[in-house]
């Protein structure tokens, strides 16, 4: 029981998150078929925020010297480009967003706002990751 109180404050910030995602209409799928079809500016101003803070977090971990609550360093190493593996994973990325809808941020808002569906796309994709585990070691690195 204590082991949940601990990680409680983590549920929580995820149902505000989730809360977030549904009122800011980013799990909407009309939202995203109008970015796809260069209909409206929303989407992309949701994107561009989410990289602005990116950026800075990146730069306030490195300039502040931020540790990990370890208390392990933490160590922003950039990856190599590998053509392959991007471009794949990119079309992988590419064809389960146009198939459901939804990128995989938001899956558990919308399986949170009601729409039980999302359970299988959800399975889908943890399904995938097991796939990716199990043929990582075969994979072009």
């Amino acid at each position: 029981m204590k082991h949940l109180a601990k990680h409680a404050k983590f549920f929580l910030i995820g149902v505000y998150f989730g809360v977030v995602l549904i009122k800011a209409e980013v799990i909407s799928w009309f939202r995203i078929q109008e970015m796809f079809h260069f209909q409206s500016i929303h989407m992309y101003g949701v994107l561009a925020t989410a990289i602005a803070v990116g950026v800075a977090s990146v730069i306030v971990i490195r300039i502040s010297g931020l540790r990990a609550a370890g208390g392990a360093p933490i160590d922003l190493k950039p990856k190599p480009f590998n053509r392959v593996g991007n471009v794949a994973g990119g079309l992988i990325f590419g064809f389960g967003w146009a198939l459901t809808g939804a990128c995989p941020g938001p899956l558990y808002a919308l399986l949170g706002a009601g729409y039980a569906v999302i359970a299988l796309v959800i399975a889908s994709a943890l399904l995938g990751v097991v796939t990716y585990g199990v043929l990582r070691p075969r994979l072009p690195h």
